[in-house]
Protein backbone atom coordinates (compact mmCIF):
# COMPACT_ATOMS: atom_id res chain seq x y z
CA UNK A 1 0.00 0.00 0.00
CA UNK A 2 1.70 3.37 -0.85
CA UNK A 3 2.55 5.74 1.80
CA UNK A 4 0.81 8.98 1.43
CA UNK A 5 2.69 11.95 0.50
CA UNK A 6 2.96 15.77 0.82
CA UNK A 7 1.26 16.32 -2.16
CA UNK A 8 -1.83 13.80 -1.90
CA UNK A 9 -3.00 15.56 1.23
CA UNK A 10 -2.79 18.54 -0.26
CA UNK A 11 -5.02 16.63 -3.30
CA UNK A 12 -7.46 15.73 -0.91
CA UNK A 13 -7.76 19.27 0.50
CA UNK A 14 -8.52 20.46 -2.77
CA UNK A 15 -10.98 18.77 -3.33
CA UNK A 16 -12.65 19.22 0.01
CA UNK A 17 -12.50 23.38 -1.12
CA UNK A 18 -13.89 21.99 -4.38
CA UNK A 19 -16.73 20.02 -2.68
CA UNK A 20 -17.89 23.26 -0.15
CA UNK A 21 -15.91 22.90 3.03
CA UNK A 22 -17.94 25.52 5.54
CA UNK A 23 -14.94 25.26 7.68
CA UNK A 24 -12.90 27.08 5.18
CA UNK A 25 -15.41 28.92 4.86
CA UNK A 26 -14.83 30.43 8.11
CA UNK A 27 -11.31 30.62 8.05
CA UNK A 28 -11.65 32.93 4.96
CA UNK A 29 -14.28 35.47 6.17
CA UNK A 30 -13.81 35.53 10.13
CA UNK A 31 -11.00 36.91 11.32
CA UNK A 32 -10.47 35.14 14.87
CA UNK A 33 -7.61 36.61 16.33
CA UNK A 34 -9.73 39.61 17.16
CA UNK A 35 -10.65 37.32 19.83
CA UNK A 36 -7.51 36.91 21.03
CA UNK A 37 -7.10 39.79 23.52
CA UNK A 38 -10.58 38.72 25.23
CA UNK A 39 -9.29 35.13 25.31
CA UNK A 40 -6.04 35.87 27.14
CA UNK A 41 -7.54 37.81 29.48
CA UNK A 42 -9.82 35.71 30.43
CA UNK A 43 -7.66 32.73 30.50
CA UNK A 44 -4.59 34.95 32.38
CA UNK A 45 -1.86 31.98 31.31
CA UNK A 46 0.98 32.40 33.45
CA UNK A 47 4.23 33.11 31.54
CA UNK A 48 6.07 29.70 31.70
CA UNK A 49 8.96 31.09 34.02
CA UNK A 50 8.12 28.53 36.41
CA UNK A 51 8.14 25.66 33.96
CA UNK A 52 5.69 22.96 32.37
CA UNK A 53 4.17 22.08 29.20
CA UNK A 54 2.88 25.28 27.20
CA UNK A 55 -0.48 25.87 26.60
CA UNK A 56 -2.24 25.60 23.29
CA UNK A 57 -2.85 28.95 21.36
CA UNK A 58 -5.79 30.08 23.07
CA UNK A 59 -7.18 31.34 19.69
CA UNK A 60 -6.88 27.02 18.27
CA UNK A 61 -8.30 26.39 21.34
CA UNK A 62 -11.69 28.56 20.81
CA UNK A 63 -11.74 27.78 16.79
CA UNK A 64 -12.08 24.07 18.81
CA UNK A 65 -15.19 25.33 20.61
CA UNK A 66 -16.75 26.43 17.74
CA UNK A 67 -16.08 23.58 15.63
CA UNK A 68 -17.75 21.85 18.60
CA UNK A 69 -20.91 24.14 18.48
CA UNK A 70 -21.08 23.47 14.97
CA UNK A 71 -21.16 19.80 15.12
CA UNK A 72 -22.80 19.27 18.50
CA UNK A 73 -19.78 17.14 19.37
CA UNK A 74 -19.20 16.03 23.23
CA UNK A 75 -15.54 16.33 24.15
CA UNK A 76 -14.12 13.14 23.32
CA UNK A 77 -15.87 13.15 20.10
CA UNK A 78 -14.37 16.31 19.28
CA UNK A 79 -10.67 14.85 19.88
CA UNK A 80 -11.16 12.40 17.86
CA UNK A 81 -12.88 13.92 14.94
CA UNK A 82 -9.85 16.29 15.17
CA UNK A 83 -7.09 13.58 14.95
CA UNK A 84 -9.76 12.02 11.57
CA UNK A 85 -10.58 14.85 9.20
CA UNK A 86 -8.34 17.02 7.46
CA UNK A 87 -11.31 19.68 7.29
CA UNK A 88 -10.93 20.10 10.90
CA UNK A 89 -6.75 20.04 10.79
CA UNK A 90 -6.67 22.52 8.06
CA UNK A 91 -9.05 24.97 10.36
CA UNK A 92 -7.35 25.01 13.23
CA UNK A 93 -3.83 24.90 11.36
CA UNK A 94 -2.96 21.95 12.61
CA UNK A 95 -0.34 19.05 10.50
CA UNK A 96 -0.56 15.53 10.85
CA UNK A 97 2.11 15.10 12.96
CA UNK A 98 1.28 18.20 15.73
CA UNK A 99 -0.16 17.56 19.00
CA UNK A 100 -3.55 17.68 19.09
CA UNK A 101 -5.40 19.25 22.03
CA UNK A 102 -7.60 15.56 24.34
CA UNK A 103 -10.77 15.74 25.25
CA UNK A 104 -9.56 16.87 28.72
CA UNK A 105 -7.51 19.99 27.52
CA UNK A 106 -11.54 21.02 25.60
CA UNK A 107 -13.03 20.59 29.40
CA UNK A 108 -10.76 22.67 31.17
CA UNK A 109 -10.31 25.46 28.54
CA UNK A 110 -14.00 25.82 28.22
CA UNK A 111 -14.40 26.04 32.23
CA UNK A 112 -12.20 28.47 32.38
CA UNK A 113 -13.49 30.40 30.10
CA UNK A 114 -17.18 30.04 31.83
CA UNK A 115 -15.91 30.82 35.01
CA UNK A 116 -14.18 33.94 34.21
CA UNK A 117 -17.74 34.78 32.75
CA UNK A 118 -16.10 35.50 29.33
CA UNK A 119 -18.67 34.28 26.83
CA UNK A 120 -20.20 37.69 27.01
CA UNK A 121 -17.34 39.34 25.84
CA UNK A 122 -16.79 37.49 23.18
CA UNK A 123 -20.21 37.49 21.88
CA UNK A 124 -19.66 41.41 21.75
CA UNK A 125 -15.91 41.06 20.69
CA UNK A 126 -17.64 39.73 17.16
CA UNK A 127 -20.79 41.53 17.15
CA UNK A 128 -18.15 44.83 17.18
CA UNK A 129 -16.86 43.03 14.27
CA UNK A 130 -20.02 42.87 12.41
CA UNK A 131 -20.75 46.81 12.89
CA UNK A 132 -17.08 47.55 11.30
CA UNK A 133 -18.10 45.25 8.60
CA UNK A 134 -21.29 47.46 8.10
CA UNK A 135 -23.51 45.08 9.61
CA UNK A 136 -25.58 47.89 11.53
CA UNK A 137 -28.63 46.72 14.07
CA UNK A 138 -31.23 48.13 11.85
CA UNK A 139 -35.29 48.50 11.18
CA UNK A 140 -36.22 47.68 14.46
CA UNK A 141 -35.95 44.53 16.52
CA UNK A 142 -37.46 41.33 17.18
CA UNK A 143 -37.95 39.46 20.91
CA UNK A 144 -38.63 35.32 21.42
CA UNK A 145 -37.28 32.39 23.20
CA UNK A 146 -37.06 28.93 23.19
CA UNK A 147 -36.50 26.10 25.21
CA UNK A 148 -33.45 24.23 25.34
CA UNK A 149 -33.12 20.55 26.45
CA UNK A 150 -30.81 19.38 29.28
CA UNK A 151 -30.37 15.53 30.72
CA UNK A 152 -33.58 15.37 33.04
CA UNK A 153 -32.76 14.83 36.03
CA UNK A 154 -34.56 11.88 38.66
CA UNK A 155 -35.43 13.90 41.98
CA UNK A 156 -38.07 12.87 44.64
CA UNK A 157 -40.69 15.66 45.66
CA UNK A 158 -38.91 16.60 48.57
CA UNK A 159 -35.60 17.15 46.55
CA UNK A 160 -37.59 19.15 43.98
CA UNK A 161 -39.30 21.49 47.03
CA UNK A 162 -36.08 22.11 48.44
CA UNK A 163 -34.66 22.99 44.78
CA UNK A 164 -37.64 25.23 43.74
CA UNK A 165 -36.94 27.26 47.32
CA UNK A 166 -33.50 27.32 46.68
CA UNK A 167 -32.16 25.06 49.00
CA UNK A 168 -29.31 22.00 48.52
CA UNK A 169 -31.33 18.95 49.74
CA UNK A 170 -29.70 17.40 53.01
CA UNK A 171 -28.64 14.53 51.43
CA UNK A 172 -26.99 16.04 48.41
CA UNK A 173 -24.63 18.08 51.31
CA UNK A 174 -22.46 15.58 52.25
CA UNK A 175 -22.41 13.76 48.56
CA UNK A 176 -19.85 16.11 46.44
CA UNK A 177 -20.55 13.33 43.69
CA UNK A 178 -23.82 13.43 43.49
CA UNK A 179 -23.81 16.88 44.01
CA UNK A 180 -21.72 18.03 41.01
CA UNK A 181 -23.97 15.36 38.57
CA UNK A 182 -27.39 17.54 39.96
CA UNK A 183 -28.61 20.16 37.76
CA UNK A 184 -30.08 22.58 40.45
CA UNK A 185 -31.02 25.60 37.76
CA UNK A 186 -32.42 23.99 35.39
CA UNK A 187 -36.78 23.63 35.66
CA UNK A 188 -39.71 21.54 34.48
CA UNK A 189 -42.14 23.43 32.36
CA UNK A 190 -44.88 23.00 30.23
CA UNK A 191 -44.07 23.47 26.59
CA UNK A 192 -47.51 23.90 24.57
CA UNK A 193 -48.01 22.46 20.63
CA UNK A 194 -50.75 22.92 18.36
CA UNK A 195 -53.14 19.73 18.29
CA UNK A 196 -53.44 17.82 15.08
CA UNK A 197 -55.75 16.41 13.14
CA UNK A 198 -56.76 12.61 14.35
CA UNK A 199 -56.91 10.24 11.48
CA UNK A 200 -60.52 10.08 12.11
CA UNK A 201 -60.54 13.79 10.36
CA UNK A 202 -61.50 14.69 14.23
CA UNK A 203 -59.78 17.74 16.09
CA UNK A 204 -58.73 17.65 19.85
CA UNK A 205 -60.57 20.32 21.84
CA UNK A 206 -57.44 21.33 23.39
CA UNK A 207 -53.87 21.72 22.15
CA UNK A 208 -51.04 19.59 23.48
CA UNK A 209 -48.85 20.02 26.37
CA UNK A 210 -45.67 18.36 26.90
CA UNK A 211 -43.32 18.24 30.00
CA UNK A 212 -40.05 19.76 29.08
CA UNK A 213 -36.86 20.66 31.50
CA UNK A 214 -34.13 22.43 30.79
CA UNK A 215 -33.45 26.13 29.83
CA UNK A 216 -34.64 28.64 27.65
CA UNK A 217 -32.45 31.24 25.32
CA UNK A 218 -33.96 34.94 25.21
CA UNK A 219 -32.96 36.74 22.20
CA UNK A 220 -33.54 40.17 20.05
CA UNK A 221 -32.39 40.06 16.42
CA UNK A 222 -32.48 42.93 14.56
CA UNK A 223 -35.18 43.05 11.39
CA UNK A 224 -32.54 44.15 8.72
CA UNK A 225 -29.34 41.39 9.39
CA UNK A 226 -31.10 39.09 11.09
CA UNK A 227 -28.20 38.78 13.66
CA UNK A 228 -28.41 38.05 17.40
CA UNK A 229 -27.69 41.49 19.29
CA UNK A 230 -28.87 40.64 22.77
CA UNK A 231 -29.65 37.37 24.51
CA UNK A 232 -30.11 36.12 28.24
CA UNK A 233 -30.45 32.06 29.39
CA UNK A 234 -32.88 31.09 32.13
CA UNK A 235 -34.50 28.53 33.50
CA UNK A 236 -36.96 27.19 31.59
CA UNK A 237 -39.93 27.84 33.82
CA UNK A 238 -39.06 31.56 33.45
CA UNK A 239 -41.41 34.01 31.79
CA UNK A 240 -40.95 35.56 28.41
CA UNK A 241 -42.31 38.62 29.04
CA UNK A 242 -40.10 39.82 32.31
CA UNK A 243 -37.28 39.47 30.34
CA UNK A 244 -38.02 42.54 27.87
CA UNK A 245 -36.90 44.48 30.79
CA UNK A 246 -33.29 42.99 31.74
CA UNK A 247 -31.45 44.25 29.19
CA UNK A 248 -32.40 42.67 25.75
CA UNK A 249 -33.81 45.84 24.04
CA UNK A 250 -30.68 47.28 22.15
CA UNK A 251 -30.62 50.55 22.11
CA UNK A 252 -28.45 51.31 18.90
CA UNK A 253 -30.88 49.34 16.47
CA UNK A 254 -31.50 52.94 14.09
CA UNK A 255 -35.39 52.35 14.08
CA UNK A 256 -37.12 52.19 17.38
CA UNK A 257 -39.95 49.58 17.15
CA UNK A 258 -40.12 46.20 18.96
CA UNK A 259 -41.80 42.96 17.88
CA UNK A 260 -43.30 39.92 19.86
CA UNK A 261 -45.70 37.90 20.74
CA UNK A 262 -48.40 38.20 23.01
CA UNK A 263 -45.83 36.77 25.89
CA UNK A 264 -44.54 39.85 26.41
CA UNK A 265 -47.76 42.19 25.99
CA UNK A 266 -47.93 43.50 30.00
CA UNK A 267 -48.27 47.15 30.81
CA UNK A 268 -45.25 46.87 32.72
CA UNK A 269 -43.43 46.08 29.88
CA UNK A 270 -45.47 48.90 27.23
CA UNK A 271 -45.10 51.38 29.87
CA UNK A 272 -41.13 50.28 29.93
CA UNK A 273 -40.63 50.68 26.56
CA UNK A 274 -42.50 54.14 26.24
CA UNK A 275 -40.25 55.19 28.83
CA UNK A 276 -37.31 54.52 26.54
CA UNK A 277 -38.65 55.69 23.46
CA UNK A 278 -39.53 52.47 21.89
CA UNK A 279 -42.24 52.12 19.93
CA UNK A 280 -44.26 48.79 20.78
CA UNK A 281 -45.38 46.32 17.82
CA UNK A 282 -45.88 43.63 20.15
CA UNK A 283 -48.79 41.70 19.26
CA UNK A 284 -52.09 42.10 21.12
CA UNK A 285 -54.17 39.40 23.26
CA UNK A 286 -57.53 37.85 22.87
CA UNK A 287 -60.19 39.77 25.29
CA UNK A 288 -61.43 37.20 27.76
CA UNK A 289 -64.48 35.13 26.97
CA UNK A 290 -64.95 37.19 24.02
CA UNK A 291 -64.39 37.26 20.31
CA UNK A 292 -60.98 38.84 18.99
CA UNK A 293 -62.04 42.05 17.15
CA UNK A 294 -61.49 41.83 13.36
CA UNK A 295 -59.00 44.77 13.35
CA UNK A 296 -57.00 43.27 16.10
CA UNK A 297 -56.73 40.42 13.79
CA UNK A 298 -55.57 41.94 11.03
CA UNK A 299 -52.99 43.76 13.03
CA UNK A 300 -51.78 40.92 14.11
CA UNK A 301 -51.35 38.93 11.15
CA UNK A 302 -49.38 41.91 9.94
CA UNK A 303 -47.12 41.93 12.88
CA UNK A 304 -46.70 38.13 12.54
CA UNK A 305 -44.99 38.71 9.04
CA UNK A 306 -42.44 40.47 10.87
CA UNK A 307 -41.74 38.44 13.84
CA UNK A 308 -42.06 35.01 12.35
CA UNK A 309 -38.06 36.00 10.93
CA UNK A 310 -36.95 35.06 14.63
CA UNK A 311 -38.07 31.91 14.33
CA UNK A 312 -35.83 31.24 11.80
CA UNK A 313 -33.16 31.81 13.86
CA UNK A 314 -33.62 28.99 16.48
CA UNK A 315 -34.80 26.34 13.61
CA UNK A 316 -31.14 27.11 12.32
CA UNK A 317 -29.33 26.61 16.27
CA UNK A 318 -31.44 23.56 16.39
CA UNK A 319 -31.57 21.99 13.18
CA UNK A 320 -27.94 23.19 11.89
CA UNK A 321 -26.05 22.94 15.33
CA UNK A 322 -28.36 20.45 17.31
CA UNK A 323 -28.79 22.77 20.34
CA UNK A 324 -28.64 20.81 23.45
CA UNK A 325 -27.22 21.22 27.09
CA UNK A 326 -24.98 18.83 27.91
CA UNK A 327 -23.46 20.28 30.92
CA UNK A 328 -24.94 21.29 34.77
CA UNK A 329 -25.83 24.70 36.27
CA UNK A 330 -26.81 27.53 34.42
CA UNK A 331 -23.30 29.22 34.41
CA UNK A 332 -22.44 26.65 32.17
CA UNK A 333 -25.54 26.65 30.22
CA UNK A 334 -24.62 30.26 29.50
CA UNK A 335 -21.84 29.43 28.38
CA UNK A 336 -23.48 26.87 25.49
CA UNK A 337 -25.79 29.24 24.41
CA UNK A 338 -23.54 31.88 23.92
CA UNK A 339 -21.42 29.59 21.99
CA UNK A 340 -24.19 28.96 19.92
CA UNK A 341 -25.55 32.78 19.16
CA UNK A 342 -21.95 33.29 18.14
CA UNK A 343 -21.72 30.58 16.01
CA UNK A 344 -24.74 31.66 14.55
CA UNK A 345 -23.79 35.21 13.79
CA UNK A 346 -21.14 33.66 11.96
CA UNK A 347 -22.38 31.38 9.97
CA UNK A 348 -25.25 34.51 8.95
CA UNK A 349 -22.07 36.04 8.60
CA UNK A 350 -21.04 34.01 6.00
CA UNK A 351 -24.18 33.81 4.06
CA UNK A 352 -24.70 37.76 3.94
CA UNK A 353 -20.89 37.65 3.13
CA UNK A 354 -21.44 35.29 0.26
CA UNK A 355 -24.76 37.29 -1.51
CA UNK A 356 -23.43 40.44 -1.14
CA UNK A 357 -20.57 38.74 -3.43
CA UNK A 358 -22.18 37.14 -5.65
CA UNK A 359 -25.09 40.22 -6.02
Amino acid sequence: MKQPGFFDVEERLARLSGLGDQLEAFSRTVDFEVFRPDLEKALAYSDGSKGGRPPFDPVLMFKILVIQTLNNLSDERTEYLINDRLSFMRFLGLGLSDRVPDAKTIWLFRERLTQAGAIERLFERFDATLRSAGYLPMSGQILDATLVAAPKQRNTNAEKADLQAGRIPEDWQDKLSKLSHKDRHARWTLKFTKAKQQDDGTMPSSDLAIPFFGYKSHVSIDRKFRFIRKWKTTDAAASDGARLREGLLDKTNTASSVWADTAYRSKANEDFMEKQGFVSKVHRKKPHLKPMPLHIQRSNAGKSMIRSRVEHVFADQKSQTGLFIRTVGITRATMRIGLANIVYNMRRYLFLQRISTTA
